[in-house]
């Protein structure tokens, strides 16, 4: 029944080699090869076929499968090290930059970039990587988006359509809610927009044919005014207006 079990192991792709040669040996040693003779033809030390039968003898077959302590490639970084590693990219964040990459972290951590990615690998994390989101609030934002979207899948006959972006770079920007840390196994998330703080920001307009450009100075809270502002000096009548200003849609 043993000798049957073996061949199994020895002939099954999926038995570890380490376990199939410590077979080998039991099965040449009960065909009754001498130790030297089972050492010679496996290409193994005398010293091994000796450990591995007196291991079959007092174990059995569950003794072949063991690892003894100890035994195996050493980790080439201390627990310390990774542990490090892992809380420095959980908890900080590098002067002047937004996260860690890889080349910051093993810069700072004294170590190589590819170790750095093979321990975020192992723990699931990804610096580089947010999640936005934002549940919007205003009652008739289901309507308005509507009007939105289909101004885009069926626009009206010569319209036009002007792209503004109001971020100015002097403003004490910060987030309207608070965002979750980066975690093991999850990005970190912030929402898509600002506070503003009601610093004065500067739209203008250039008309192309003329060469002209229209200024408005305003808080950054009366965005919507200055498109208005804008449209009536350079387009007239305005026939659908959207404008994007904290973090309310107006139609």
């Amino acid at each position: 029944m043993e000798q049957q079990k073996l061949r199994q192991w020895t002939a099954a792709h999926g038995t570890p080699q380490q376990v199939a040669l410590r077979c080998r040996i039991v099965l040449a040693a009960a065909a009754g090869e001498s130790d030297v003779a089972i050492a010679e033809r496996l290409s193994v030390n005398r010293n091994t076929v000796i450990l591995w039968r007196k291991r079959f003898s007092d174990e059995g077959l569950d003794g072949l499968w063991d690892i003894a302590p100890g035994r195996g490639r050493k980790p080439t970084y201390p627990i310390e090290k990774i542990a490090a590693i892992v809380d420095a990219t959980l908890q900080t964040k590098p002067a002047g930059m937004t996260h860690w990459s890889c080349r910051t972290m093993a810069q700072n951590q004294g170590v190589s970039k590819s170790t750095v990615n093979n321990i975020w690998r192992a723990h699931n994390l990804q610096p580089h990587r947010t999640e936005t989101f934002k549940l919007s609030r205003d009652p008739k934002f289901l309507e308005k988006m509507t009007d939105v979207v289909g101004l885009y899948l069926n626009p009206p006959q010569q319209a036009i359509v002007l792209c503004v972006d109001e971020k100015s770079q002097i403003q004490a920007l910060d987030r309207t809610q608070p965002g979750l840390p980066i975690k093991k196994g999850r990005c970190g998330t912030m929402t898509h927009d600002y506070k503003r703080n009601g610093t004065t920001t500067l739209f203008a307009a250039l008309e192309t044919l003329q060469g002209k450009v229209t200024r408005v100075q305003i808080s950054c809270f009366e965005q919507f005014s200055a498109l208005k502002t804008l449209g009536a000096t350079h387009l007239g009548p305005w026939k659908h207006l959207c404008a994007s200003a904290q973090d309310e849609v107006s139609v």
